[in-house]
Formats: structure tokens, C-alpha cells, sequence
């Protein structure tokens, strides 16, 4: 894992649910993004709330799904991430389409790959 990266980052950790609740995962990963030196760990509101993929829950209730996620985008936009970094594959997609329909450039990356090279996440980013 990085010590430090080439320039500050803000990022927001998205709770996957069966982290989150079914295994009480919530301070580790945060503790993790911390302490790599240059991250800007910027918590949103309901953080521990569903970003509506919920396994196949977004293609058996698409109405409620993208409701959850136009909530939970909301509030990641209103923290302004340059990332988004998740412990759950269906969260990452879930959140990355509803970003790109917003039209955020912001990034979304699964947290074992932020942890190890974080630059290279933000490559080419403006």
C-alpha cells in the first residue's frame, strides 16, 4: 500500500451492504484510505444507506433501484469526489452509471485497486 500520493485526492468510500451490515465492515476500509497520505477521505450523508444494485435487485426493481441510486449519486456529488471507492463490484457499476448520467467525471474504483496505486486511478484525470 502507497504512503502518499502524487496529489491530493478526494474520495468518497461507498458501504457495501453486505459489508456494512451483514459483516460490520465500516471503520477498516475508511482506515485504510486514511492513512495513505494526500487522500481526502470526505464522508456524504447516509453513507451506510443502498446505492440500489443490491445483487440483481436493480433488473427485478429497476423503479426503486434507480431511485436509491439518484439518492445516493445526489449525495456523492454533493461531496465532490474525484473517486468513488467500493468494496463491491455491483455498487461500483450501480454508482458509475448513475455518475456518468450526471455527467461527473469522477472515478470509481474498487478499493483493492485504489489501495494499490492510487496514482495510477488518476492517471488521466484533468
Amino acid at each position: 500500500m502507497p504512503a502518499r500520493t502524487n496529489r491530493p485526492m478526494r474520495v468518497v468510500y461507498q458501504d457495501a451492504c453486505h459489508l456494512s451490515h451483514g459483516q460490520r465492515i465500516r471503520a477498516q476500509p475508511r482506515a485504510l484510505l486514511r492513512a495513505i497520505e494526500g487522500v481526502i477521505l470526505v464522508d456524504i450523508e447516509d453513507a451506510e444507506r443502498c446505492c440500489g444494485s443490491a445483487g440483481i435487485y436493480n433488473l427485478t426493481h429497476p423503479e426503486v433501484s434507480r431511485e436509491l441510486q439518484g439518492d445516493k449519486v445526489r449525495k456523492i456529488l454533493a461531496a465532490s469526489p474525484n473517486v468513488v471507492v467500493s468494496g463491491n463490484p455491483g455498487c461500483m457499476l450501480q454508482i458509475a452509471a448513475g455518475l456518468r448520467a450526471a455527467g461527473s467525471s469522477a472515478r470509481v474504483v474498487h478499493l483493492a485497486r485504489f489501495l494499490d496505486d492510487p496514482d495510477a486511478v488518476m492517471a488521466d484525470y484533468p
